[in-house]
C-alpha cells in the first residue's frame, strides 16, 4: 500500500480549529507570538517525517459584518492572529525537508506583489513553498480591503481564475531558462533577451511585468486548494495539486475524490495530478479506555461558543440566531457552502439541525483509539482514495508529538508512512518533478512571451 502523506494543520493564532484548548497549561498555541514555539514544532515535524506544515489564515472576523465580536476576542478565535507568510522565512532556515504551506486569498494581495513574495520564499526555502489558494468567505475581510460586501460565491472563483493566471504568467513565462547568467568576466548578470514583460490585461488586473525575481527552484509553488462547492471543485480540478477535504466518512470522501478527478480529466489533466488530504484529529491512548479518558478531558476544555462562532452557520446575516430546529439544508450562506454540505451529511438517520451543530463541529474528523486502531482507520481512508492526512491539533506541540512517537512507527511498519525524505523540492517529494507538469494550465506560458 502506498504511504500516506502527512501535513500539520495549524494557524498563527491562539485558537484555530479546536476551540477552548488554548486554556490548557500545556497548550503552547497560546504563545503563538513566540517564534520559538513554531521553530520547535517544525523540528518535531521533520523528526516525524511529516511532508509539510500548513498554515491557515484569515484577514477578517468571523460572523456577520456588523455583529459584535466579543466572542471572537474572548475565545482568541483567530483574533489576534499573525501573517503566516512572514513566519515561513524563520521556519525555512530551521528545516531542511519540511514543506512550508500558507494560505493567501485573492482579496488581500495584488498578484504582482504576491508572486514576488512567493518566489522569494521559494528561494529562501530551496523550493519548499506551497500556496493554499482561497477566495474568501468573510464580509468583514471584504470591508478591510475597501469593498462594500463580499463578492458573490461563484464570481469569487472567476476572480481567482484571473488572479492565478497573472501569477502563472509571472512565474512560468516571464523568465526563460538560462536568463540568469551571473558571468563575472563578461559583466552580464542577467540576459534581458530572455526576460519578458507579460502585458496582462483582464477584468480586474492590468500587469505589465516583468517578474522581478529570477525563477525559484519550483517556479510556481505547490498549489493547494480546499473548495468543496461545485465552483470550488471545478477550480481545484483545473489548478490544484493538493486538495483538502473534510468528508464525514471514507465513503463520502471517495465520492468527492472521484468527482474532482473526473473534472480534472475533463480539464485536460490526469486523475493522479491531484492528491487529496482528509482533515482528521487524533486522540491516542495505550488502551482504548485510556484514549476515551483523554477524549473526555479534551471535551472538558472544548468551547461550544468557539465552535459556533467559527463556523457562523448558526447565525443569520443580520446577526440574529437561527432557531435551533432550523435544518442545515435550509441555511443560506454566501460563505463556505461546501463545508455546510459536508456537515449536513454527518447525521444520516434524519435531517441535522442548528441544534446539532455543536456536537457535529466539535467531533468532526475525530479518530480515537490505540496506535494500532488509528492505523486501521487510516488504512480505510487510504483505501477510499485519500492520499494524505491534514492533521488538526488539539494542543501544540503535544498533539503532534504523540502522533509522531506513538502512531508514526506503527504506520511505518505497515508501509503507510515514509521512513526517509526524498531529496529536493516539495514538488519533487510529492510528484517526482521540480516543475509543474505540462498538463497544468500554467505550463502554457512557458516560452509564450519571447520573440516569435
Amino acid at each position: 500500500m502506498t504511504a500516506l502523506r502527512f501535513n500539520a494543520f495549524v494557524m498563527n493564532t491562539g485558537s484555530h480549529i479546536q476551540h477552548g484548548q488554548w486554556r490548557h497549561p500545556d497548550a503552547r498555541q497560546a504563545d503563538f507570538n513566540d517564534v520559538e514555539v513554531w521553530i520547535d514544532l517544525v523540528k518535531t515535524l521533520e523528526r516525524g517525517k511529516f511532508d509539510a506544515v500548513f498554515f491557515a489564515d484569515v484577514v477578517g472576523l468571523y460572523g456577520p459584518a456588523d455583529s459584535p465580536y466579543v466572542l471572537n476576542a474572548r475565545e482568541g478565535l483567530q483574533i489576534p492572529s499573525n501573517d503566516p507568510s512572514v513566519l515561513l522565512s524563520a521556519l525555512a532556515v530551521n528545516t531542511e525537508h519540511l514543506g512550508l504551506a500558507f494560505t493567501s486569498g485573492v482579496l488581500q494581495e495584488h498578484p504582482f506583489n504576491f508572486a514576488r513574495q512567493v518566489s522569494t520564499l521559494d528561494h529562501i526555502s530551496k523550493g519548499r513553498i506551497a500556496w493554499n489558494i482561497v477566495t474568501g468567505t468573510m464580509e468583514n475581510a471584504a470591508r478591510n480591503f475597501g469593498y462594500d460586501a463580499l463578492t458573490e460565491h461563484d464570481e469569487r472563483y472567476e476572480w481567482a481564475r484571473e488572479y492565478v493566471d497573472v501569477t502563472y504568467k509571472l512565474w512560468e513565462g516571464s523568465w526563460d531558462d538560462g536568463a540568469l547568467v551571473r558571468d563575472r568576466e563578461s559583466g552580464i548578470y542577467a540576459d534581458a533577451s530572455k526576460i519578458h514583460k507579460i502585458y496582462h490585461e483582464g477584468k480586474r488586473y492590468k500587469v505589465e511585468g516583468p517578474h522581478l525575481p529570477s525563477p525559484s527552484p519550483q517556479r510556481t509553488p505547490v498549489l493547494y486548494q480546499a473548495g468543496s462547492s461545485a465552483a470550488g471543485k471545478a477550480f481545484a480540478a483545473a489548478n490544484a495539486e493538493a486538495v483538502f477535504i473534510a468528508a464525514p466518512s471514507p465513503e463520502v470522501a471517495a465520492e468527492g475524490i472521484a468527482e474532482t478527478r473526473a473534472l480534472a480529466v475533463a480539464a485536460g489533466r490526469n486523475p493522479d495530478d491531484i492528491k487529496f488530504f482528509q482533515g482528521l484529529t487524533f486522540v491516542i491512548g495505550r488502551t482504548e479506555e485510556e484514549a476515551r479518558a483523554k477524549e473526555a478531558e479534551l471535551d472538558e476544555f472544548a468551547s461550544l461558543d468557539g465552535y459556533l462562532t467559527h463556523m457562523n452557520f448558526g447565525t443569520k446575516p443580520d446577526g440574529t440566531p437561527y432557531p435551533p430546529e432550523t435544518r442545515l439544508v435550509d441555511i443560506k450562506t454566501n460563505a463556505s457552502q461546501g463545508i455546510l454540505q459536508w456537515l449536513s451529511r454527518a447525521i444520516t438517520d434524519r435531517e441535522p439541525t442548528v441544534a446539532d451543530l455543536g456536537a457535529i463541529l466539535s467531533r468532526r474528523g475525530r479518530v480515537v483509539g490505540t496506535p494500532e486502531q488509528i492505523a486501521d482507520q487510516l488504512e480505510v481512508w487510504r483505501a477510499a482514495g485519500v492520499d494524505g492526512i491534514n492533521i488538526t491539533n488539539w494542543r501544540i506541540p503535544s498533539s503532534y508529538e504523540e502522533f509522531i512517537d506513538e502512531v508514526v512507527p506503527v504506520l511505518q511498519r505497515r508501509g503507510l508512512a515514509q521512513t526517509e525524505y526524498t531529496p529536493g523540492t516539495l514538488r519533487q517529494k510529492l510528484f517526482g518533478t521540480d516543475l509543474l507538469n505540462e498538463r497544468h494550465p500554467a505550463a502554457r506560458y512557458r516560452g509564450a512571451f519571447g520573440e516569435k
